[in-house]
């Protein structure tokens, strides 16, 4: 079942476009490139918890939105460690990739069209069964 596209307000889309100056980004295809070559990093999921619940990225990490900036560095201590964060269509990721690098983060990414592109990619995924 694919997710819908949502449609967002002006506020929040101009966050978004602002927060995208200053980060990279990759589609679903340059990820795949990383992934065939080990280079992907951690894949990190920052949707809410519902979402994760129902059907996610095989290997993927929950940090919500929410939560990522209070605890990411518990669990990823060396600001080096490549993290490729998506959310549902890559908005809320560009934000918390933006917040990660302004933490100090050197090596993390925000995945283009995020949980669609990945749940249209013919990538592993884990389901709530």
């Amino acid at each position: 079942m694919s997710t819908p596209v949502k449609h967002h307000s002006p506020g929040f889309l101009a966050l978004v476009q602002d927060a995208k100056k200053r980060i990279r980004e990759i589609d679903i295809e340059e990820y795949k490139r990383l992934l065939a070559a080990g280079d992907a990093g951690q894949l990190v999921d920052v949707r809410e918890d519902h979402e994760f619940e129902a059907a996610h990225a095989a290997g993927a990490i929950h940090l919500s939105k929410g939560i990522i900036e209070r605890d990411i560095e518990k669990m990823f201590p060396d600001k080096q460690t490549r993290l490729v964060l998506y959310c549902g269509g890559g908005y809320r990721s560009a934000l918390a990739t933006d917040n990660l690098q302004k933490m100090g983060y050197t090596n993390v990414i925000s995945l283009d069209g995020g949980w669609r592109a990945i749940e249209a990619s013919g990538l592993p995924l884990e389901r709530k069964a």
